[in-house]
């Protein structure tokens, strides 16, 4: 292995990383209605339990309603059921065959509980970067050590890794600051 492999593949990993820290923030409510808050809500159906979206269409309905529209006439109830038992603190209501759930308005104190919440997974994510750089630069010294590289090669690819590191914190901190705002918007 290589340098530049190491290097690519801790790009990818901390790339990964923040992608997924980007899926775990859209499941973070705001005030705002997003159908992937009910990504997390599994429903019985014929025995096993799926996420909602694999047994009905989810769409917005308007800024604060998300709509649930069932595959299967019998699923309604199941559904209506599953989001109400979630943790969400949705309380879904039907209309014939569609599923309104309004998205009820965040209070100033659940608000500040989200912003800690969004925070605290920054912070899961920066941890996560910084394990990669950590394994990335073991990797190099690893080289040093069996004499592959120099210590000129080995100075250069922690300073470039380094600069990586910042640059995918950074980014979290942005996102960070953004879902922040998006939430304690009223």
């Amino acid at each position: 292995m290589s340098i530049s492999d190491i290097r690519s593949t801790a790009e990818r990993k901390m790339q990964q990383s923040i992608e997924t820290f980007k899926g775990n923030l859209t499941k973070i409510r705001t005030g705002r209605a997003n159908p992937q808050i009910l990504d997390t809500v599994e429903v019985d159906y014929y025995g096993s339990m799926v996420p909602i979206s694999q047994v009905a269409n989810l769409s917005l309905l308007d800024a604060r309603t998300i709509g649930v529209s069932p595959w299967e006439k019998g699923m309604g109830a199941k559904i209506e059921k599953a989001i109400r038992d979630s943790d969400l603190g949705l309380n879904p209501a039907a209309q014939g065959d569609l599923i309104r759930v309004p998205m009820p308005p965040m209070t100033e104190e659940r608000r500040r509980e989200m912003t800690k919440l969004v925070r605290s997974e920054g912070e899961h994510a920066k941890v996560a970067v910084r394990n990669i750089r950590r394994d990335a630069n073991e990797a190099v010294k690893r080289m040093l050590k069996d004499k592959e590289v120099t210590e000129d090669d080995d100075r250069r690819s922690q300073d470039d890794i380094q600069k990586m590191t910042d640059k995918r914190i950074s980014e979290i901190d942005e996102l960070v600051a953004s879902k922040e705002k998006d939430i304690m918007e009223v």
